[in-house]
């Protein structure tokens, strides 16, 4: 097994190397003598011809949780501008995320990320890069070791109750209502606390940043991922489908009513509280408890590889029907499972989700639980 020291210096190397690619060969980077070990690095970025130079101090590590940035760079960059206005802090990564991008951006940091993302801004002498690389890590990159991430069913869970419940929270009452193990949402909470997604005093989440958790979950999953859905045409059109689900008998086999685990998602779901643009696809997640086939033959649908008009979704999880609502005889996901959705869909949907957070925010009432106190029962279910 490589020593973590080995790695670090490999990335070293590489990050520099894509900053003298990036630079061209009319810049000059050179590697100065590290006395302090105070950083990874120290590097002088000159032009061919010119006497004037910069000092960029490095940090090489192999994550950036928003935290790490908060907690230890922005510190580190500050006692820098006090000492030197002219030397400058680089961050070299695998792999950093938009939200740790924004907060380097944010406080004047310059970082490099090995998937292209790159961003260094020296007033003196005059050099300007910003390029786009990878908007997630790749599965070569490495993570926070132990670290719980926010993709998977049961991150998805926690997710749905942080965004839908404001604060106050206890793991307890996560745990409770959840039903996931309390450790994993110890773990869970400690990587949201990391990501600045959360705010803890003591053992109480006391704020969450419920849009960015909503985006940061969006960007680990996939709403159309390989085998999750089947398409169809409907003969009669969208509207057509909508009416048939309001009739559908209110019992199906076993008990379970057919429309009860029919649930609209995607842009329709969001086109009830915003619309960016006109129809698009109609999305229905569909219970366990269903039969795809038996479903399309119900609201007559044609079974399609191409132009479907209706999508059938395997519902990964019960909870996706969470705070549902039926409008008009017809079930519609929550809205924060809505924009959970669109966000992680494909086309349009992610700026159809993106205004649908807009309205969110603006409407808290419109779709957030009310307010518990800690020592009552936290959530609602």
């Amino acid at each position: 097994m490589e020593a973590p020291l080995i790695r670090e210096a490999h990335l070293l190397d590489q990050g520099i190397q894509a900053l003298r690619d990036l630079l061209g060969p009319e810049w000059q980077v050179t590697q100065r003598p590290n006395k302090t070990k105070v950083f990874d690095a120290s590097l002088e970025v000159q032009a061919e011809g010119d006497s004037v130079f910069t000092q960029l101090l490095v940090e090489a590590t192999q994550v950036v949780p928003p935290r790490f940035v908060m907690d230890q760079l922005v510190p580190k960059m500050q006692l820098l501008r006090e000492v030197n206005h002219y030397t400058n802090l680089l961050v070299i990564a695998p792999y950093i995320s938009s939200q740790a991008q924004e907060l380097l951006r944010r406080n004047g940091i310059a970082y490099l990320d090995l998937t292209g993302n790159v961003d260094v801004r020296v007033p003196r002498p005059a050099i300007i890069i910003h390029t786009v690389g990878a908007q997630k890590a790749p599965r070569s990159t490495p993570r926070e070791t132990s670290r719980t991430t926010l993709a998977g069913v049961k991150a998805g869970r926690l997710v749905r109750l942080l965004a839908d419940v404001p604060p106050p929270h206890r793991a307890t009452d996560l745990h409770r209502t959840s039903t996931l193990s309390l450790p994993y949402v110890s773990r869970l909470l400690d990587t949201l606390e990391d990501q600045l997604l959360i705010r803890r005093k003591g053992r109480i989440i006391t704020d969450v940043d419920w849009a960015q958790l909503l985006r940061a979950r969006a960007r680990e999953t996939s709403l159309l991922s390989h085998g999750a859905y089947r398409g169809f045409l409907a003969s009669n059109g969208v509207p057509a489908v909508l009416q048939q689900i309001a009739q559908l008998p209110k019992a199906y086999d076993g008990g379970l009513a057919a429309i009860d685990g029919l649930s609209v998602t995607g842009s329709y779901a969001a086109q009830r509280f915003v619309q960016v643009a006109v129809g698009g696809q109609l999305m229905l997640y569909m219970a366990s408890w269903l039969n795809v086939d038996d479903v399309a033959d119900e609201l007559r649908l044609l079974p399609v590889t191409e132009g479907a008009d209706v999508l059938l979704l395997n519902e990964p999880d019960s909870f996706v029907r969470r705070r549902s609502e039926f409008v008009d005889g017809v079930q519609y996901v929550a809205p924060s499972q809505a924009a959970l959705d669109c966000l992680a869909g494909p086309g349009r949907m992610p700026a159809e989700g993106e205004a649908l957070l807009d309205f969110m925010e603006a409407h808290p009432e419109e779709w957030r639980a009310s307010k518990k106190v800690i020592g009552t029962p936290p959530l609602e279910h």
